[in-house]
């Protein structure tokens, strides 16, 4: 396992200890440490090393008794703010049901009260690049995977949160849409503010990256 850092951290963790079955059990991470940096940095991996489940323990998705170690955003610590810090992380699952009978449109409805940076502009600007604006009365339970993704990445990404986390945001996207998160990503890279994390088996062509995890 590699991880490849530099300096100016959003977001740090150190010596995290997870398992599936508890911190007693088979461990999937054993003191790994993770700095994500302003920018894009991807995070590879082969099928069943971890990808989405480092994303759940990033995003503070588990309890704090369910993982060992530290995690922060700037100067918030998951163990001492849970609800603090998940508000610092766009994180929305393309697995999770829980959203199944929600429209898009109620959705974006609520991203402004969990997101204090979120920007109406931005959600704006991807729905339009994403093709969203015939599919925002619809449930998610109703769209195909493509678009259903395509909801959850523009609502991740319109919050403007310090760090954002896409897993696999490419897979079942149409070519328009993969070249318009392909732009947003050349432009995510080229700031100093928040890091986001693609979560894929590629890395994503032509983005100049922030840095690589590697499990």
């Amino acid at each position: 396992m590699h991880v490849q850092i530099s300096q100016t951290p959003v977001l740090e963790a150190e010596k995290l200890v997870f398992g599936h079955v508890g911190l007693s059990g088979p461990l999937l991470f054993n003191q790994l440490s993770v700095v994500l940096l302003p920018g894009v940095t991807w995070l590879s991996g082969d099928e069943g090393t971890g990808k989405t489940s480092l994303l759940q323990l990033l995003s503070g998705a588990f309890e704090v008794d369910a993982v060992q170690g530290q995690l922060g955003v700037h100067n918030i610590s998951f163990a001492q703010n849970r609800a603090a810090y998940r508000q610092l992380i766009a994180w929305l699952d393309p697995r999770d049901t829980a959203l199944d009978q929600q429209t898009a449109r109620q959705i974006f409805a609520k991203l402004p009260q969990i997101y204090a940076a979120f920007s109406l502009d931005a959600l704006q600007l991807h729905i339009a690049g994403l093709s969203l604006t015939p599919h925002l009365d619809k449930s998610l339970y109703m769209m195909s995977s493509g678009t259903r993704r395509k909801v959850l990445m523009a609502a991740a990404m319109a919050s403007m949160a310090p760090v954002t986390l896409l897993d696999q945001p490419f897979m079942a996207l149409d070519r328009p849409s993969s070249a318009y998160l392909l732009q947003v990503l050349a432009q995510v890279a080229q700031q100093s503010v928040s890091a986001w994390v693609v979560a894929d088996y590629e890395a994503p062509p032509g983005i100049v990256l922030a840095g690589t995890v590697e499990l």
